[in-house]
C-alpha cells in the first residue's frame, strides 16, 4: 500500500540553483511537465503595464515636462493708455492728451537659462524617482509572487498528507476487521485525519489569499489580464557575477537610490545657481507716445483772442531700475548652498548604503543557496528513507501508528521547510538584483 504519492507539478521557487522540486518523488515517477502558466516575467510586464500607482507617479513626469516650458517664459510686456484734459476757469478749450505706452521688465544675469536649467535637473530627479518607485513596486510583486508560488506547492504537500492518512484510515478498517489492530488505533488514525483536514482548509484559503495578493500590484484582478489562472513557478538560475566587488561597482552605477541621489544634487546645484542669478536687478524700459490734436483761434468767455494751437507729438523712453537693498541680505544664497551640501552628504549617504546593502543581500542569497542545497542533497532524502521504512515497518506491525505519524510529521515539516528555503532563495536573489540596479527576473 501506498501512502504518498510526491509528484510535484511546480516547485514553488527554483532561482539560482535549476532546482526539481520532486526530492520526494517515487523513483518509478515521471518528471511533471512544464507549466504553461503565468511566469514571473509575464506578470512583472503585467505590473508594469497596469498598476494604478505607477501610472500615478508618471504624471510626476509629465508635470515636471510642463516645467521646463513654463521655466522659459519671459516676463509679459505692458501696454498701457492714458488720456487727460486740462481744464481753466478761463473757459479756454483744452484739447485731450493721450499717451500710448509700452513697457517690459528685462531679465539680467541669465535668469531665464537658470530656470530652464533648474527645471530640467528637476524633471531628471522626477524619472530617477518613478524609477525608484518601479523597483519598489517590483519589489513587491516578486514578493507576492514567490509567496503564492509557496503557498500553491506547500497545499498540494498537505492534499498529499491528507490523502495518505485517509489511506491509513481506509488500510486500518481492513486490519481491524482483520483483528489486527485494536479499535483505539483505529478511532486514532481516524483522529488524526479529520485534524489535518482543518490545516488542509486553512492551507487552501492561504493560496486564495496570496493569489488575492498578486491583485495588488498588478492593480486589478489575474482573470482579468491572463487567460490562465495557473501560476509558473519554474524560475530560472542566477546567472550574475559572484564577484562582490563587481557587484558593488554595478550597484553603485546603476542602483536607483544612487542616481536618485546624483539627480537630486545636480538639482541642488542648479537651484543654487538660479538663486545667484535671481540676484540680479531687472530694468524695466519703457518706450511711448504723447499726442495733443491741435486748436483753432477764437475767443474765450471774456471776449479775449486767442491764438490757435498746432498739434503735437511727444515720443519718450524711459528706462527704471530698482534699488537693490533687498541683496543685501544674502538668505536665499545661503539656502541654496545649504541644500547643496545636504545634497552631497545624501549621495555619500546612498552609496554608502548600496554597498552594505548589497553586500548583505549578497551573504543572504549565498546562505540561502546553500540551505536549499543542504535540503536537496540531505535532508529530503534522509527524511524520505524514514517515512518509507516506518510505513513499511507499520505495515508490517513492526512499528506504531505515532511512530508512523510522526516519520510522516517530520517529512511534511522538511519539505516545507525545504519551500521556505526556496522562498528565501527567491526573496534574496530579488535583492540582490534590485541592489545592482537590475530589472527581477526569476
Amino acid at each position: 500500500m501506498q501512502f504518498f504519492s510526491y509528484s510535484i507539478s511546480c516547485s514553488a521557487v527554483l532561482l539560482a540553483l535549476g532546482l526539481s522540486g520532486a526530492a520526494f518523488a517515487q523513483p518509478a515517477a515521471t518528471p511533471a511537465p512544464a507549466s504553461a502558466g503565468v511566469s514571473f516575467a509575464n506578470y512583472l510586464d503585467a505590473v508594469e503595464q497596469h498598476s494604478l500607482e505607477l501610472k500615478s507617479e508618471l504624471q510626476n513626469v509629465e508635470s515636471a515636462k510642463a516645467e521646463i516650458g513654463m521655466a522659459g517664459i519671459r516676463p509679459d510686456p505692458e501696454l498701457s493708455y492714458e488720456v487727460a484734459r486740462e481744464r481753466v476757469k478761463t473757459g479756454l478749450p483744452r484739447p485731450r492728451e493721450r499717451k500710448l505706452e509700452l513697457s517690459m521688465e528685462v531679465e539680467t544675469g541669465g535668469k531665464r537659462a537658470a530656470r530652464i536649467k533648474a527645471a530640467r535637473s528637476a524633471l531628471k530627479l522626477t524619472e530617477v524617482g518613478v524609477e525608484a518607485f518601479r523597483h519598489q513596486l517590483f519589489s513587491d510583486a516578486a514578493e507576492n509572487f514567490t509567496q503564492a508560488c509557496m503557498e500553491h506547492q506547500a497545499l498540494q504537500r498537505k492534499q498529499q498528507t491528507l490523502k495518505a492518512l485517509s489511506d491509513v484510515v481506509s488500510a486500518n478498517d481492513v486490519r481491524r476487521k482483520a483483528g489486527d489492530i485494536g479499535a483505539i488505533e483505529w478511532r486514532q488514525s481516524r483522529v488524526e485525519r479529520d485534524q489535518f483536514q482543518a490545516e488542509v482548509t486553512e492551507a487552501r484559503a492561504q493560496v486564495q489569499t496570496s493569489r488575492l495578493a498578486l491583485a495588488i500590484p498588478l492593480g486589478r484582478s489575474l482573470n482579468q489580464v491572463f487567460s490562465s489562472q495557473e501560476l509558473d513557478c519554474a524560475f530560472q538560475p542566477f546567472s550574475q557575477s559572484q564577484d562582490i566587488e563587481a557587484l558593488v561597482d554595478q550597484a553603485l552605477q546603476a542602483r536607483s537610490d544612487v542616481r536618485e541621489a546624483h539627480a537630486a544634487l545636480d538639482h541642488a546645484r542648479d537651484n543654487a545657481g538660479l538663486a545667484q542669478a535671481n540676484r540680479w536687478i531687472n530694468p524695466t524700459v519703457a518706450v511711448g507716445m504723447t499726442t495733443r490734436p491741435g486748436t483753432t483761434a477764437g475767443v474765450d468767455h471774456g471776449g479775449d483772442a486767442f491764438d490757435a494751437e498746432g498739434r503735437s507729438r511727444v515720443l519718450n523712453m524711459s528706462v527704471s531700475v530698482p534699488l537693490p537693498f533687498s541683496r543685501l541680505n544674502r538668505g536665499e544664497i545661503l539656502q541654496a548652498e545649504a541644500a547643496v551640501t545636504q545634497a552631497m552628504l545624501g549621495l555619500q549617504q546612498a552609496q554608502n548604503k548600496a554597498e552594505a546593502e548589497v553586500r548583505s543581500a549578497h551573504f543572504r542569497f549565498l546562505a540561502a543557496k546553500e540551505n536549499v542545497e543542504r535540503y536537496r542533497d540531505g535532508v529530503l532524502a534522509d527524511a524520505q528513507r524514514v517515512l518509507e521504512g516506518m510505513r513499511l515497518s507499520y505495515r508490517h506491525g513492526e512499528a506504531s501508528l505515532l511512530e508512523l505519524l510522526a516519520a510522516q510529521s517530520s517529512a511534511d515539516e522538511a519539505y516545507l521547510g525545504y519551500l521556505q528555503a526556496e522562498a528565501d532563495l527567491a526573496t534574496a536573489t530579488v535583492e540582490l538584483q534590485l541592489g545592482i540596479g537590475q530589472r527581477p527576473a526569476l
